[in-house]
C-alpha cells in the first residue's frame, strides 16, 4: 500500500514575484545533497485525519510555525516509490532563522545498531519559483507550476 503525505507550500510576495518556502531534509543521507533534494514541509496523513489537517500539523512539527490562512489544494503528486503527496498552497511569511523542527531517529551508521536523532528539516529558505523548482524533489517541483497557475487564476500575479 502506497504511503500518503500532505504538506504546505507557503508563498509570499517577493520583489520579483512570488517566493516559496522549501526545506532541506536533515540527517546524514541528505547532508551533501542539494538540487532536487529539498521538500515542502510535509508528513504522513494519520488514520482518520484529513489531508488539510495533516498538512497544517506537519508544517507546525517541521517548522515550529502555525498556518491559519486558507489552504488551496494543489492536488497530488506521486514519487517513484509510490508515495503520494497532497500539496496545499498557503500565503504567509516565515523567518527561516526561527526554524524549530522536530527530530526523527535513524540508525547511523547503517547496520551499527546505534541510533541518532536528526531534525526533520535542517534548514528552510525562500526561493523564486524557478529556484524552488530546481531545489525541490522533481515530483514535488510540479507543485510550483500548479501554485503559479492558481495564483494567476486568482489574480495574484500580474500579467507577464
Amino acid at each position: 500500500m502506497a504511503r500518503w503525505s500532505a504538506g504546505i507550500l507557503l508563498y509570499r510576495e517577493g520583489t520579483e514575484g512570488p517566493e516559496f518556502l522549501v526545506g532541506h531534509p536533515g540527517g546524514p543521507y541528505w547532508s551533501r545533497k542539494d538540487l532536487g533534494a529539498w521538500t515542502l514541509p510535509k508528513g504522513h496523513v494519520e488514520a482518520g485525519e484529513d489531508a488539510p489537517t495533516a498538512a497544517r500539523r506537519e508544517f507546525h512539527e517541521e517548522t515550529g510555525a502555525e498556518i491559519t490562512s486558507a489552504l488551496v489544494d494543489l492536488g497530488e503528486v506521486r514519487l517513484r516509490s509510490g508515495k503520494r503527496i497532497n500539496g496545499f498552497l498557503a500565503q504567509g511569511d516565515f523567518d527561516p532563522a526561527t526554524l524549530q523542527s522536530i527530530d526523527h531517529e535513524i540508525e547511523w551508521p547503517p547496520r551499527s545498531g546505534q541510533t541518532r536523532r536528526y531534525p526533520e528539516l535542517d534548514r528552510v529558505a525562500w526561493f523564486s519559483a524557478g529556484e524552488a523548482r530546481r531545489r525541490l524533489h522533481p515530483a514535488q517541483a510540479r507543485l510550483i507550476d500548479r501554485a503559479l497557475t492558481r495564483l494567476a487564476w486568482c489574480g495574484v500575479l500580474d500579467d507577464e
